[in-house]
């Protein structure tokens, strides 16, 4: 039986903590400084008509590699894994900054979504493998906290950036931060996994890689890129259906699945990856759709609709920090329903709002909303991690963080389809009734200034009333995911607490829990 950890353990362990939040925070803030910095980018690398696979590109790679990351960190350590990822990202984050055109920068961006598919969910494994179970909450709520805090800041980091130096350096900002994450990591986290023969499942990996592909390209390019009834559609979708058949069969029969099936048969788990997608979707529409109804219909600058979404990430920090303290005294259950009831009341706030609510009114339901989404995020990630032994730990964190990031592109695909085909119809019904010519770009021109100066008051007032119509049915949408949560989490088992749980042993994993064939030290 493993001893506690020895005092110079827990003297590292602030010291693995700080490279991990630092690694948390190079990742989280790409999406914020990124989509900041985007109509700059634009107009210097032109490609405006492909310019949204900068963010597509680097979500598809992130999502197909986590669970193989995770995978790879349970055979061979949390070390070097993370190392690779952080390297990968680290590189593609200078090529970006080096980009001459769109198609480049899309390439690098992929490059750099291979190295963030690992950079996340070895980051929360760590932490997991150091720390026992009662303080596993706390730390998961510090974790949490970096994206609120990349979520203010940012914006403004971004801006400031583009305004004063040059795009790149949205980039270029990571290799800092990198290199001193990295170096935490390697001198304070000491590994032994001793190596010995094993069947690593590359077969699984192609499949997985061949059919989650195969979707994302589905959600990604149908209905913008290809038509739904075109024939591109229907071999995406034959690949992806015949690509996740063979990938099932593969991981019944591998002797170590990349992706463990028996793992999905705990109530635990399943229940808590199905309300990460879920929860995902929900996210997703929120942040896609909200700033479009703030700038388009309400006419605030793009700052104020950055904060109506900000609010949502300072919600979310507070809950998940305060949650994480809370979740062994409270339950993990009560504290899962108690989230998801959160979710469904923020998402009432999107199908009452009305343009002149104002938007304190949306601000107010995204703090709500982010509430629900720290509770029910941490309770998942502490349960799911006290739920597994090391030797599953990585996976079992891979496999919720990529139903978190399947149930984004799922999300934006659906209601953005939602979203077009509403607008298209309201476009046309008006244009018969007013005869005014009516397109969809005109909703392009009302989220600029200039453009928007430029067009009839009539057209202005015509199109808005569209996205009110469209959006409000975009925010039923988001609500009926909320019910889905909600749904799921009232499904979540009673686990119990309250007991002291195990010691931490000198792997940093609780007690009785041992890496493959040695140790490691914290």
């Amino acid at each position: 039986m493993s001893q506690p950890q020895t005092r110079a353990a827990v003297r590292k362990r602030p010291f693995i903590l700080a490279g991990v939040m630092l690694a948390g925070f190079m990742s989280a803030i790409e999406a914020t400084i990124v989509a900041t910095a985007m109509p700059s980018i634009v107009a210097d690398l032109g490609g405006f008509a492909v310019f949204s696979w900068v963010f597509s590109g680097y979500l598809l790679m992130q999502a197909i590699t986590i669970p193989i990351y995770g995978k790879l960190a349970d055979l061979y350590g949390r070390k070097p894994v993370f190392a690779i990822g952080v390297l990968l990202f680290l590189i593609g984050s200078i090529a970006c900054g080096f980009s001459q055109s769109m198609t480049a920068l899309i390439l690098f961006r992929m490059l750099q979504g291979l190295g963030a598919g690992a950079v996340q969910p070895i980051s929360t494994t760590i932490v997991g493998d150091i720390y026992t179970m009662e303080e596993r909450g706390k730390i998961q709520g510090y974790l949490a906290s970096v994206w609120g805090v990349s979520s203010v800041i940012g914006p403004a980091l971004g801006g400031f950036f583009v305004q004063f130096t040059h795009w790149a350096w949205v980039f270029w900002m990571n290799v800092p931060i990198g290199i001193l994450s990295l170096l935490l990591i390697v001198f304070f986290l000491k590994e032994e996994v001793k190596p010995t023969r094993r069947q690593v499942d590359y077969a699984g990996s192609l499949l997985l890689f061949v059919s989650v592909g195969a979707l994302m390209l589905l959600l990604i390019g149908g209905g913008s890129l290809w038509s739904w009834t075109s024939w591109p559609i229907g071999v995406l979708a034959v690949l992806f259906a015949a690509g996740f058949t063979a990938f099932l069969f593969q991981e019944k029969r591998a002797p170590e699945p990349m992706m463990p099936l028996y793992l999905w048969k705990r109530r635990i788990i399943s229940t808590a990856n199905a309300a990460a997608f879920t929860t995902g979707a929900l996210l997703i529409g929120l942040s896609t759709f909200l700033p479009t109804y703030v700038q388009g219909v309400m006419d605030r600058s793009p700052t104020v609709a950055g904060f109506t979404l900000a609010v949502m990430s300072i919600g979310w920090s507070l809950a998940a920090t305060l949650g994480g303290r809370w979740v062994l005294r409270i339950g993990f259950r009560r504290m899962a329903v108690a989230g998801g009831i959160l979710l469904t009341a923020g998402s009432v706030f999107f199908l009452l709002m009305k343009p002149d609510y104002g938007p304190l009114f949306p601000g107010i339901g995204s703090f709500i909303l982010g509430i629900g989404m720290g509770l029910t995020a941490t309770t998942f990630i502490v349960s799911i991690q006290n739920s597994v032994q090391w030797t599953e730990r990585g996976v079992a964190t891979a496999s919720h963080m990529f139903m978190r990031i399947l149930g984004n592109t799922v999300g934006a695909a659906l209601l953005g389809g939602l979203l077009n085909s509403r607008m298209t119809a309201y476009l046309a019904e008006t244009e018969s009734r007013t005869g005014l010519s009516l397109h969809l770009d005109l909703a392009n021109d009302l989220l600029d200034p200039v453009k928007k100066a430029a067009l009839d008051p009539q057209l202005v007032s015509l199109v808005q009333e569209g996205l009110v119509v469209s959006l409000h049915n975009v925010y039923w949408g988001v609500f009926g995911f909320a019910c889905l949560s909600l749904l799921l989490v009232l499904l979540f088992p009673s686990i119990p607490v309250g007991q002291k749980g195990p010691s931490a042993s000198p792997a940093g994993t609780p007690e009785g829990e041992q890496p493959p064939k040695g140790d490691s030290k914290a």
